[in-house]
């Protein structure tokens, strides 16, 4: 008899023995569901789903509207789309997996290749036909967001266009969001190359996590996350500095108090911009003062994270303050479940 794969402490020769009654109707051992359903949880990163709602609601807020039930359907498409690119970056990277993490589902057996090529398609199809129903200008922004994913993981990703790839597919995402919400995407391009390029900068890093390498690669990630937390709180900044000269002074506020709700947004974006900043920091100080394999693998996780505040941050600056909160939610979320199923 054996300890079955999963150490519940179950045996799998008590099965094969029949009861005393005489029919063998004993239950087949539930550890292996159990090792199939986590095998798919790290195939597919669940924990860093958490990170994905954020895209489409920063895209409504920047586009100046409320989510509706067509930025829901962004939403499913974007986590549809999302875990596509997930089966379909094990499936081609499966022979080097077998060398450098074969202990990853495929190269360790417990999924198939042709299921995860499968679950790939299956999903990509599925997020297209949610576009679909959020209507045409949706589809017109996922079909070439799918096409992003699909050229990354087949080709793009071993070559220096990899991480641009990347960094497009997370500002499509979020024109996904306004493109589903308003049909258009104007207003929310500067909040889309802000996500993309924190969304590159990661991905550089991450090119790296398998075996350590240079610093170069975490000391600029952690140049671009100061960059872009000056850029997403700068407009925030003024407006408290602003409030506060002209109480200094004692003049009337220039805004008028019916602009009291905007400086509370104001707060709460930097609050968020500084959540954002302080997330990736000492994980990209550790991993450019070491560049292990360890310490970058913590700094790429630390950078998916914070890809939540830094949606949170740009919807507060939107002045989407609800939307915001709520997304800002989702990352103690991320950050408990990524305690069970890594999100690299």
């Amino acid at each position: 008899m054996t300890l079955c794969e999963s150490s519940c402490g179950c045996l799998e020769g008590a099965s094969t023995a029949a009861p005393q009654g005489g029919a063998d109707d004993t239950p087949p051992c539930a550890c292996a569901g159990r090792s199939r359903r986590r095998a798919w949880a790290e195939l597919l990163r669940l924990p860093a789903l958490f990170s994905v709602p954020g895209d489409a609601l920063a895209g409504t807020a920047a586009a100046g509207a409320a989510p509706t039930a067509r930025t829901l359907l962004a939403i499913g498409s974007s986590l549809c789309l999302y875990e596509a690119g997930m089966a379909l970056n094990d499936w081609a990277d499966r022979d080097i997996d077998a060398v450098e993490r074969p202990h990853r589902p495929l190269p360790s057996g417990r999924i198939r290749p042709s299921a995860a090529l499968t679950a790939a398609c299956a999903l990509t199809g599925a997020g297209l036909a949610l576009a679909s129903g959020a209507g045409r200008p949706a589809l017109a922004v996922a079909v070439p967001l799918a096409a992003t994913v699909w050229a990354y993981d087949l080709g793009l990703k071993h070559t220096p266009a990899g991480p641009v790839a990347m960094g497009a597919a997370r500002g499509l995402d979020l024109l996904l969001g306004a493109a589903a919400t308003t049909g258009r995407t104007r207003e929310a391009l500067p909040s889309a190359a802000l996500l993309g390029t924190h969304t590159l900068a990661v991905t550089t890093v991450s090119r790296q996590e398998a075996r350590g390498g240079s610093p170069l690669a975490p000391l600029a990630a952690l140049a671009t996350t100061a960059l872009l937390t000056r850029l997403v709180t700068h407009r925030s900044v003024g407006l408290m500095t602003g409030r506060r000269q002209a109480t200094v002074h004692g003049l009337p506020d220039p805004r008028g108090a019916r602009h009291q709700g905007q400086e509370a947004g104001a707060l709460l974006t930097t609050a968020l911009g500084a959540a954002y900043a302080a997330t990736t920091a000492r994980p990209y100080f550790h991993a450019a003062l070491n560049p292990s394999a360890p310490l970058t693998q913590r700094a790429v996780g630390a950078g998916i994270r914070a890809t939540i505040p830094l949606q949170a941050t740009i919807t507060a600056r939107s002045r989407g303050t609800a939307t915001a909160l709520l997304i800002a939610a989702l990352a103690p979320l991320g950050a408990r479940f990524a305690k069970k199923v890594s999100v690299t």
